[in-house]
């Protein structure tokens, strides 16, 4: 006979505790395994140099000041966000005695309020595109909302992380709804699907202790909301034979 009711019970839970802990209180910091730890460090390290590339060909395809600046803050901030995240998570994992010391760094989440929905994903857009009434403060404004974001999360992080989520999703889709006031709405589908994709991960963000790997899971839906967001910068903004008004300016 097979393993009886109790025993595969036992096996599944001990297969649990080896991938995922037991959730946390809501004002408290979960604890990886070390599995979740390699996985969280592994799913945004593979992300640094094709994001150094990819902002070396918008750099290359630049034609103009705008266009360059644009290129390297844009570049910057991506290849930030994958960098800065790695080395933050590889501290939480190698060197645990640290993990206190870890608020004196740019953290992870404090990256996102500048590069993941707001103002890095956005100003190239807001910078090299014709603006709508609307459009023209969404320049300076993104930038405030992203310096609120991350004083707040530097200040609060772990203490309200409802109002924490709520915040990261408002912050993401206002930019995109603003946009919609500008005369040339060319990509805006591909930045609506980028934004899809950065709020289905907060699912797994809020699903350490229930799904093995949650916050892995959610560094990927931030790495291809990233890349669905470089695709429509790079087509609609760069590319050569994508820009009709590009030549005459």
């Amino acid at each position: 006979q097979g393993p009886s009711l109790p025993t595969l019970t036992l096996l599944l839970r001990a297969l649990d505790f080896r991938f995922m802990n037991h959730r946390v209180p809501s004002n408290c910091r979960y604890q990886p395994t070390e599995y979740e730890h390699a996985a969280n460090c592994a799913t945004h390290a593979f992300w640094i140099i094709p994001s150094i590339l990819g902002s070396s060909i918008l750099h290359v395809l630049s034609d103009n000041q705008w266009e360059t600046i644009s290129a390297w803050i844009y570049g910057f901030g991506l290849t930030g966000l994958f960098l800065v995240s790695t080395i933050f998570h590889t501290i939480s994992w190698k060197k645990r005695h640290l993990r206190e010391h870890c608020f004196a760094l740019p953290q992870p989440r404090n990256c996102y309020y500048y590069q993941g929905l707001n103002g890095l994903s956005y100003s190239p857009r807001l910078n090299l595109r014709e603006l709508g009434p609307w459009a023209s403060h969404m320049r300076w404004l993104i930038w405030i909302m992203a310096t609120v974001g991350t004083v707040y999360v530097f200040f609060f992080h772990e203490r309200y992380k409802l109002v924490e989520l709520v915040c990261y999703i408002i912050m993401g889709f206002f930019p995109a709804v603003v946009i919609l006031s500008m005369p040339n709405t060319d990509g805006l589908l591909e930045l609506m699907a980028g934004g899809v994709f950065y709020c289905l991960g907060t699912v797994f963000f809020k699903s350490d202790g229930r799904i093995p790997f949650a916050h892995a899971i959610w560094h990927l839906f931030v790495a291809i909301g990233a890349g669905i967001h470089y695709y429509a910068i790079w087509r609609y903004l760069y590319r050569p034979d994508a820009l009709e008004g590009k030549a005459s300016r």
